[in-house]
């Protein structure tokens, strides 16, 4: 699906596992190019979540954030790539780059899907060294069978790629960094499932 969306457009990013939205919310678009797919999620976003069984069980989110409760932050992803790329500011300064290593996404009609694949890595935006994050949590996955062989291995590569991309100072996100969400871009309302699930309350 090539078609773009249009800057100010809000769209739906869902997260397919199983074959099945596991978790879903509404995102706006600020930016939409052959270079990345940008979008902005605002505090106070609605989350809704899949019901049924799970392979990896119930999201870690569901017992306690029906909303997305920290500061507001810019997802920018590239076609093809395994990860995301987020952007952090308060009080107007960008506090830090997150890499949110994921599948692919793919474009649907309503917005686009991926799946988070647990690890990240912290780039400070004062320039301070990277860090990694939840590497234990995504080492367990692959342990109990979470991920595939393949899946495990694309995401180490996908890391490596980004490593490189730091080490050599070549971050296509730093034309991000003073980004900031136009005036009057308020909270989207919540999103149902296409399976006929509903919201989590707010």
């Amino acid at each position: 699906m090539d078609t773009r969306f249009r800057e100010g457009e809000v769209i739906v990013r869902r997260e397919m596992l199983d074959g099945r939205e596991w978790l879903v919310y509404p995102v706006r678009v600020a930016g939409d190019d052959e270079h990345a797919l940008a979008v902005y999620l605002a505090q106070g976003t609605p989350l809704t979540f899949g019901r049924g069984d799970f392979r990896w069980g119930p999201h870690t989110w569901l017992e306690f954030a029906h909303v997305w409760q920290s500061s507001g932050v810019l997802q920018l992803q590239r076609p093809g790539e395994g990860y995301a790329v987020w952007g952090r500011w308060e009080s107007g300064e960008l506090c830090e780059w997150y890499v949110n290593f994921q599948a692919p996404y793919a474009r649907t009609e309503r917005g686009f899907d991926t799946l988070d694949h647990e690890l990240d890595l912290v780039i400070p935006g004062d320039g301070s060294p990277y860090r990694w994050k939840d590497v234990e949590h995504f080492e367990e996955r692959v342990r109990t069978g979470g991920f595939t062989s393949r899946e495990a291995a694309a995401v180490r590569t996908a890391a490596a790629r980004v490593v490189d991309l730091v080490e050599r100072g070549e971050c296509w996100w730093e034309r991000w960094r003073e980004w900031t969400p136009p005036a009057g871009w308020d909270v989207p309302g919540p999103v149902a499932l296409t399976d006929g699930g509903t919201p989590a309350a707010r």
